[in-house]
């Protein structure tokens, strides 16, 4: 069992995937690894083991899950869905934020959640009280989803197409950064009562993610935060990292959190049009080749 996280000894249960509860797959170092952000490794999690053997596991376990990754991409674009992975510390308003996102949404576009957490349905109940359909994946000791989960995720659900898919993490800003679940964009989520210096303690997650939302920012007039050193702090690590200010109580900067969202989904749609018109003409050429043969033949 990994010593630092305790991720490399529990099962992942998939709502719905009633044939078998498979093992956390990405970890079958027998939990001896380490994570990362994308662009370099962190910390051992073994001490003892030598060096390359602990790079040549860690290179094994991301691969793996890249390759899982990559096909879940692959399955989402032909549908033509937008799908986001919310990540955050526990506590950052991630999930009430979510409800109130597919609230707004769900009148406008086709919605859909995963939900991961370590133990218990309850965000997944939440999400579905809304009428959006949610799915809950259990980590058990994991600390962080994979693409193999949110895969057997993807199975257990029926998406419609050109919609928007949201992939809700376990809270957790180290681990999840190194994971690609197949997603088109990360999106951290930083409360304002967590403090300015967060993007500088966990900078892997900050250079990963695409969009910053800086929530609970109706708690400003209560709290010392520096909203501006914030975003420096985060744009030191990922100069092109957008940020929008929020708030799920009072709906501050909701508008532009949607319509961010509504044009990542118009672009989906748009790649999905040029996915199927790749695939009409590859399947075209082939046929063209078989009639040929059989012209040959004859």
């Amino acid at each position: 069992m990994c010593t630092v996280c305790g991720c490399g000894g529990g099962e992942a249960k998939v709502e719905g995937h009633d044939h078998h509860d498979h093992p956390h797959d990405p970890h079958e170092d027998n939990g001896q690894h380490r994570h990362g952000g994308e662009a370099r490794p962190a910390h051992v999690h073994a001490p003892g083991m030598e060096g390359r053997r602990m790079v040549r596991i860690e290179q094994d376990i991301l691969a793996k899950n890249q390759r899982h990754a990559d096909a879940n991409r692959r399955y989402l674009a032909e549908l033509g869905i937008f799908a986001l992975n919310l990540v955050s510390s526990p506590g950052s308003g991630k999930t009430t934020l979510l409800v109130r996102t597919v609230e707004a949404l769900q009148h406008r576009l086709p919605v859909a959640v995963i939900e991961g957490d370590q133990q218990t349905g309850r965000d997944a109940e939440r999400i579905r009280a809304t009428g959006v359909p949610a799915l809950q994946i259990n980590t058990g000791k994991g600390c962080h989803l994979d693409a193999h989960m949110v895969g057997h995720g993807l199975e257990q659900m029926q998406l419609p197409a050109c919609g928007v898919l949201f992939i809700e993490n376990v809270g957790n800003l180290v681990c999840p950064s190194a994971f690609d679940l197949g997603e088109a964009h990360k999106v951290v989520v930083l409360s304002v009562t967590e403090g300015e210096d967060k993007p500088l303690k966990y900078p892997d997650m900050f250079h990963a993610a695409d969009l910053m939302l800086l929530n609970k920012v109706d708690l400003l007039p209560y709290l010392e935060f520096d909203v501006d050193a914030c975003i420096d702090y985060a744009r030191r690590i990922n100069p092109k990292l957008a940020v929008l200010q929020v708030s799920a109580t009072r709906g501050d900067g909701m508008a532009a959190w949607l319509d961010w969202i509504e044009k990542g989904a118009g672009l989906a749609r748009h790649d999905r049009d040029k996915v199927l018109w790749e695939r009409k003409t590859a399947l075209g050429q082939e046929l063209a080749v078989l009639q040929s043969r059989l012209r040959e033949a004859n």
